[in-house]
This record gives C-alpha cells, sequence and structure tokens, in this order.
C-alpha cells in the first residue's frame, strides 16, 4: 500500500494519522516538534512547508526524505 503525506495538512494531523512522521522530521531538523506539548499547541495550526521556511529547510530536502522512505508527496 503507498503511502502519501499531504502538505496542505497541520503537522497534528499527519501525525495523528502516522506517527511516523514525526521521527522523520525530528531527522530533517525539526528536534522541537518531540518537544512535550508541541504537537498539541504549534502542530495543530503548522504545516511542514510553514516550519520549513521558519527553520530555514529547503523543501526540496524535505520531499527528498520522505519519498526516500516511500511516501508519496500531496501539495
Amino acid at each position: 500500500m503507498a503511502r502519501s503525506i499531504d502538505m496542505s495538512k497541520t503537522v497534528y494531523e499527519l501525525s495523528r494519522d502516522n506517527e511516523e512522521i514525526v521521527e522523520i522530521m525530528k531527522e530533517l531538523g525539526f528536534e522541537s516538534i518531540a518537544t512535550p506539548g508541541m504537537l498539541n499547541t504549534a502542530g495543530r495550526f503548522m504545516t511542514i512547508p510553514k516550519g520549513a521556511a521558519m527553520k530555514k529547510i529547503p523543501m526540496d530536502k524535505i520531499k527528498e526524505k520522505f519519498i526516500s522512505k516511500g511516501y508519496e508527496i500531496i501539495e
């Protein structure tokens, strides 16, 4: 079964559907996503593209990482 990640969903929504997404994000440099309470606060309105812009992490790098882990990117 193909897995997909919808970049328009919030980090909270994505993590609720698939906990592996949080681990992948930590590998990409979003360390604070694992901080207790962060998913339930900032994660409820933050999308991956918004977080990438704030952290200055290129979206191409993020997309490549998710693709390498077997995800299809939905934009």
